[in-house]
This record gives C-alpha cells, sequence and structure tokens, in this order.
C-alpha cells in the first residue's frame, strides 16, 4: 500500500465489530464510508442529471472504462475537459477497468454465467481472445477489432481523468475449473503490475489506482490473492469476480477475503447492491459498494420499499397498485413519494413514459443512500445489528434505530 494524501486519503472514524465508518478524500470530494456508487456507465445515470444525483447526497459516481473507451472514446472525451467536465460532475469519480466486460463478452451475463449459459450477447455471440498480453475483442456495434490491455485500460483512465482507477483484471466465471481460476488469478496479478508500472510513468498524479483481488470461489487463491495484492503500491482495494452460487457462498468468501486486507485501506466491492448484501458486507468491513440494480429496476417500474417478503421490491405494474393513493414509501423524501402516489406511477409504469421512470430512479437512489446514511450512524452509535435486523425485518432506513 501506499500513502499519497494527493491521490486519496482513508481515515476511520468509528467501529462497530468490523464494521467502520469513515472518510475518504479525493480531489473532488470528500466520501462518507460506508457508501454506495451510483452507475455512470456511459456518462450519465441514466434517466436523471448529475445535478440531481448530487442532490441525492452522493459523492461518486463509476465511470465504465470498456464502453467509454468504445463510445465517445477517450480522446474526445479528454478534448472536451475530462470525464468531470463532459458529464458536469464535480463530485469524485471511480472508473472500473472493462475487465468485468471482458468476462461478459466471452461467457455471457451473470445469471448465463450461473446457469452454465455461454456466448448469448445480444447481436450475436462475441468473439473474445484472452492472452498474456490483453483481450482481442469484437466491437458488437460495427464488428471491428478492437484490443484492451492493462497500458490501454490505463491510458483510458488517465484520459478520462477519474479520481480513483481500477487495475484492470480478469473476473473468472463461476463454471471454470480451479486450474483456470488458479491461472488467472496469477495473470490478473502481473497486469497488476503492468498497470501500476504505466501508471507510475505517465498517470495523472492526483489519479489513485485500486488493485483487484480475484481468486473465484477458492479460499486459499482468495487469500493468496488478498496478499498479494495488499502488498502493491495502490492505493485502496476491491474485490471483485465471481462471488459464489448463492449468498452463503458469497459471504464466506468476503469471510475469508477482508481479514487479510490492510486494515487502513479502503474496501470496494465490485457490482454488489442488494439491500441484504449491503448490510452484510458493511457488516464485514467493507467501505464501497457499486450496482445497477437500484437505476436497472426504476427503468422496470421496479421500486425499493422496506418489503423483505418480496425481496425489497413494489412492482408498480401489478393491478393493485392502479386506484392506490399511498406514496410509494411512507417517509422518504424523495420527489416521488412527496408528491406522488401509487396510482399515478403504477400508471406512468405501464404506459413505460419516461417521467415514471426518472422519479423511481430518484426513489431508489434516496432509499439506497438513506439506507447507507443509516447504517453510518448506528455504527457509530454501536448499534449497527439491530439497525439492520430492523431493516431487514421491514423498517424503512428512515425509520430504524440507529441509537442504543
Amino acid at each position: 500500500m501506499r500513502q499519497d494524501p494527493a491521490r486519496l486519503s482513508f481515515e476511520i472514524a468509528a467501529r462497530d465489530g468490523d464494521a467502520r465508518t469513515g472518510l475518504i478524500t479525493t480531489p473532488h470530494s470528500e466520501i462518507p464510508t460506508p457508501a454506495f456508487i451510483p452507475l455512470a456507465t456511459t456518462g450519465s445515470v441514466r434517466g436523471i442529471s448529475a445535478a440531481e444525483v448530487a442532490g441525492v447526497g452522493y459523492e461518486m459516481v463509476l465511470g465504465n472504462t470498456f464502453h467509454l473507451f468504445l463510445n465517445p472514446g477517450p480522446e474526445r472525451i479528454a478534448e472536451l475537459g475530462g470525464l468531470h467536465e463532459f458529464m458536469a460532475w464535480d463530485r469524485s469519480i471511480i472508473t472500473d477497468s472493462g475487465g468485468f466486460q471482458v468476462f461478459s463478452l466471452a461467457h455471457g451475463g451473470v445469471a448465463d454465467e450461473i446457469k452454465g449459459r455461454r456466448g448469448k450477447m445480444p447481436g450475436g455471440s462475441a468473439r473474445v481472445e484472452i492472452s498474456e498480453e490483453g483481450v482481442a475483442f469484437q466491437d458488437l456495434r460495427n464488428g471491428s477489432a478492437r484490443f484492451l490491455s492493462p497500458e490501454v485500460s490505463m491510458q483510458v483512465q488517465g484520459a478520462l481523468g477519474s479520481d480513483i482507477a481500477l487495475a484492470f483484471d480478469e473476473c473468472t466465471p463461476f463454471h471454470v475449473d480451479r486450474d483456470y481460476t488458479a491461472r488467472s488469478t496469477e495473470r490478473t496479478h502481473r497486469w497488476l503490475e503492468r498497470c501500476l508500472a504505466w501508471h507510475e510513468e505517465h498517470g495523472p498524479e492526483r489519479q489513485a489506482v485500486f488493485g483487484i483481488v480475484q481468486g473465484g470461489v477458492e479460499d486459499d487463491l482468495r487469500r493468496e490473492s488478498a496478499e498479494r495484492v495488499s502488498a502493491a503500491a495502490i492505493d485502496g482495494i476491491a474485490i471483485g469476480g465471481t462471488l459464489g452460487k448463492g449468498k452463503e457462498q458469497m459471504y464466506g468468501v468476503l469471510d475469508v477475503t477482508v481479514p487479510r486486507l490492510p486494515v487502513t485501506a479502503p474496501r470496494h466491492l465490485l457490482g454488489i447492491g442488494e439491500i441484504e448484501d449491503l448490510l452484510a458486507g458493511v457488516a464485514r468491513g467493507i467501505d464501497l459498494f457499486d450496482c445497477a440494480m437500484p437505476t436497472r429496476l426504476a427503468r422496470h417500474g421496479v421500486a425499493l420499499a422496506p418489503e423483505p417478503e418480496s425481496r425489497f421490491r413494489l412492482d408498480l405494474a401489478k393491478a393493485r397498485f392502479a386506484t392506490d393513493r399511498a406514496p410509494l414509501v411512507e417517509g422518504c423524501p424523495c420527489e416521488a413519494c412527496r408528491r406522488h402516489t401509487r396510482a399515478y406511477l403504477h400508471y406512468l409504469s405501464r404506459n413505460k413514459d419516461l417521467t415514471g421512470a426518472r422519479l423511481v430512479t430518484l426513489h431508489n437512489l434516496t432509499y439506497i443512500e438513506r439506507l447507507m446514511a443509516g447504517a453510518r450512524d448506528a455504527i457509530v452509535a454501536g448499534t449497527l445489528a439491530g439497525y439492520s435486523a430492523a431493516i431487514l425485518g421491514g423498517r424503512a432506513p428512515w425509520g430504524a434505530p440507529q441509537a442504543p
């Protein structure tokens, strides 16, 4: 680990068991932790403006290196002042490496991976060749040949000007054998060294770099990867890759990995955002999370709510909401809940109205932000276990107890 406050600093303020709350400081903003990071995949949090994201209370968004590499391209974004200026976001940005997209192109989506289906991509199968040098792949938009390597990934992230860049890695699929997982994990470690070498010579001076722990569901590979990545000259650590078939296996991977990470390093769990998983991750000492879940659900008319029996979801397209005059969630401060009824949002959802998608996006992001704010308060009070039990039992984040 390296300590360079010009790039990034992290201070732990309070602990409750393994959980901790603190403050990450980047050149653009301060991020209270634990925190959720909305996805700005192609330079926007889909459906709402950067000002609205900030208004909800978020201090960081995540940009997608792979997609911005393909369109509009890092050169154009750099010419226009970098990703912050391009998307009118004056707070922190973290960019992923493109490694997960390599996994997706080669093996299909996460659901396909778990079910053993391969190569089923929109528009046809993608041709992907993973080698020591990097990844050659077909651009599914026009069929052109493209190449992404550790150096190219870091070059793209440097041009984007993000506050935190993630090292290039391979996200190994669940269904591969142990031998492939071991070889892939070793290659990820070698790619990390190449990322750091490029960044040391060419990267933005104030851009931090996070390494990524891989190893699939193999305990010894996860332990080894955690130790190898922790020993590198990085500013923080992300946990990536396939975390198992179910939640218990995922939590088991975290239980093996997190204790082997430096206490002073910010820890980012990649791609995880379900309500119960956020609480479980916070309890294990995770500081940052990102996931498409809240915004993706909103685009399909599904709102987050204190409804554990339905996985904390309200499907607004269901007929039972057609004449429901209640707000989405009583006490929620978002625009959708303060000004509109479930009946109106049901109507918008059934008609696929963009206003409905926008309102539910604001609601879902507000719900997650309040959940994490409540977790931070509960850690300070030493009552995280009670807070989590209340949430999982059906209390809204603003109604769950946070004090003894």
